[in-house]
């Protein structure tokens, strides 16, 4: 593991500590009224890029629920922010939101559909105390729509995302993933969705509602291959579906992964290992097309043909072989100690334990853990103690 994170900024871009001086994000504010993963994960991505991102909580009820499940937990998605305790089911409360909403470019709200406008914090509301504020509301299914009241989590919206439709292996049943795809696909547009939004309007000056449905972006993702499904007699005999493509389990009981998509591929494996397993010594299989009609079949050779040595004979031979094949890592100790993600300083050491950097390497430098986790509130008086700054040419689009 990196123990020390690479430097903030390029030597030619200075900036203040805890500022991104290159970045477009650089001065512009996000107030971040979301909880659990889906919003604080999109808005920890503009944090980590240079936007100041304020927690907006409750300190009555504990703040983000995440905070509940201790430090670490709630650090991994909250890191470069700043904390304000602000009581929103207060006038006093939803006037000094009102303030800060003056001065920043975006708020970010995972409320049911309605709940911000009961609240008297609206759209409407907030365009009339800034023109040029951009509104992002990440709800389960959307703003409006037969299910837009429905309550939801990430296996809900891959449910009905045609996600449990594409198998991956010829016999295989869709089961769900351990990590929250449905929330992080749904985190990454609307990250994507507010840097947009935020820079055209600091061009125009006209902010507006971005409406994301964690549905509809799961839907983006796993839509395309779900509906080319169409016509065929079953899911497995899609051309997506390969018998050589997969994870196998070799004869120590450890996994690895297989992706010989290609000919060429296919060939350099069955040609290395042909005079060891009869079964591969055969042209039969040497076309995309005929190994992908003959899936199941191509499926049971690979499966007895891996099982018959250990990882560290397979390792050796698939490298000299020089085809695409990895271990599957499965554990905490296995993604510490890969060499490659070592190489990389892909982890580092925080005060909240183990953590991933920003994956894009930027020439310019970027300091992923500029900034820890904040306390609740930790930043109440700072904030509402300041004056209206002056908005950076940065964050109006002068540097776009």
């Amino acid at each position: 593991m990196a123990s020390t994170p690479p430097p903030a900024d390029g030597a030619d871009v200075p900036g203040p500590p805890g500022e991104v001086a290159w970045s477009c994000l650089n001065g512009a504010r996000v107030l971040d009224l979301s909880r659990l993963l889906p919003g604080p994960f999109a808005t920890m991505l503009l944090a980590d890029l240079g936007a100041d991102v304020v927690k907006v909580e409750d300190a009555a009820s504990g703040g983000d629920p995440l905070r509940a499940f201790g430090r670490r937990r709630f650090a991994v998605n909250n890191r470069n922010k700043r904390s304000v305790a602000l009581d929103l089911r207060s006038a006093e409360g939803r006037a000094a939101f009102l303030r800060l909403a003056g001065r920043a470019d975006a708020v970010v709200e995972s409320f049911r559909p309605g709940v911000l406008d009961e609240m008297g914090l609206g759209y409407e509301r907030l365009r009339a105390a800034n023109p040029g504020i951009v509104l992002c509301s990440l709800s389960g299914f959307g703003q409006d729509g037969p299910y837009a009241g429905r309550p939801g989590h990430d296996l809900n919206f891959l449910g009905l995302s045609g996600f449990f439709a594409v198998p991956s292996r010829p016999d295989a049943e869709v089961t769900r993933p351990g990590v929250r795809v449905g929330d992080l696909i749904g985190s990454m547009y609307a990250a994507l969705s507010l840097a947009v939004a935020m820079m055209s309007a600091g061009r125009n000056g006209t902010g507006q509602h971005l409406d994301l449905s964690l549905h509809d972006a799961a839907t983006a993702w796993a839509g395309p291959a779900a509906l080319s499904l169409a016509g065929l007699a079953a899911p497995s005999d899609s051309p997506l579906v390969m018998g050589d493509n997969s994870v196998f389990a070799t004869s120590d009981g450890r996994l690895l992964s297989l992706a010989t998509f290609e000919d060429k591929f296919w060939r350099a494996f069955r040609e290395r290992l042909a005079g060891t397993f009869p079964d591969l010594d055969t042209a039969a299989f040497d076309g995309r097309a005929e190994r992908t009609r003959r899936k199941r079949e191509v499926e049971r050779i690979l499966t007895r043909t891996f099982a018959a040595r250990d990882l560290a004979w397979w390792s050796r031979v698939l490298d000299e072989a020089g085809v695409p094949w990895a271990p599957v890592l499965t554990g905490p100790d296995d993604l510490l100690n890969d060499p490659h993600i070592a190489a990389r300083e892909l982890i580092a050491d925080t005060a909240d334990g183990p953590a991933v950097r920003f994956p894009t390497r930027f020439g310019l430098g970027l300091d992923t853990f500029r900034r820890p986790a904040p306390e609740l509130g930790e930043h109440t008086a700072e904030l509402l103690g300041e004056a209206a700054p002056a908005r950076s040419e940065a964050a109006r689009g002068g540097a776009a």
